[in-house]
């Protein structure tokens, strides 16, 4: 048995051509989180007018969704090649976003800058949890939400994402997921108290449905066995 690449951070680059086209079912598949993700977190908030930071933007799904809900988005993400493809995608669609190419541990925005910070399918990633989560509270204004996804570490997660979602299914590339990297609830919630959240509530995230292409629809969940979604907000005197 060969030793695959993991956490392989390349496919999102390898595939940005073909972001928009819907022609790769992977990319079909965290497209269709979307609708679910961002219905949950707009129970918490109203993005009308709020300076909000996608942060891991890749293509820009997630980026293009907040900006139909009125928010001024910013999108940065390590991947330069998903980042040109956003950016083109914005001018197609007259949309005004602001793509960046950046990572979650240096990001390069002045403090107190965003209204709200939106974090998908990236904690599971990110080299530095702690660094990312205090850069952050430092772009967030005071009383700024923080609202996220990622997978929880357990064998059923491992299970689900890995061996069913990347080796079976092909939901995912090979190589996708480090299960090493993967992050209990109660672990991100005691890395948010350490830089300065206050957590709220978190709940389930996964297929509810199949569209007629035959690929998953999403919803929330009542438990976080594999995918949860959940916030946090700052304090509004916390600087």
């Amino acid at each position: 048995m060969t030793n695959k690449q993991r956490n392989n951070l390349d496919i999102y680059d390898d595939v940005a051509a073909d972001w928009w086209s819907d022609d790769i079912r992977w990319v079909r598949t965290l497209k269709n989180l979307v609708p679910a993700r961002l219905a949950w977190f707009s129970r918490h908030i109203d993005w009308e007018a709020k300076a909000v930071l996608d942060l891991g933007c890749a293509g820009g799904f997630m980026a293009e969704a907040l900006t139909d809900k009125g928010a001024n988005v910013t999108g940065v993400d390590p991947a330069a090649q998903a980042i040109s493809v956003a950016t083109k995608r914005a001018k197609q669609m007259d949309q005004v976003i602001r793509y960046d190419i950046g990572v979650g541990e240096n990001l390069p925005y002045p403090d107190d800058h965003f209204d709200a910070v939106v974090c998908v399918d990236v904690l599971e990633h990110v080299v530095d949890l702690t660094k990312v989560l205090a850069e952050v509270a430092r772009v967030l204004k005071p009383g700024g939400l923080f609202l996220y996804d990622t997978i929880n570490r357990n064998p059923i997660a491992r299970l689900a994402t890995i061996t069913v979602a990347e080796d079976v299914l092909g939901l995912l590339p090979q190589g996708t997921h480090d299960p090493k990297m993967f992050i209990k609830p109660r672990e991100l919630r005691d890395a948010l108290a350490k830089a300065g959240f206050v957590s709220g509530p978190q709940t389930g995230l996964g297929p509810r449905g199949i569209n007629r292409r035959g690929d998953f629809t999403f919803g929330p969940l009542p438990f976080k066995t594999i995918i949860y979604m959940g916030l946090a907000s700052l304090p509004e005197f916390s600087k």
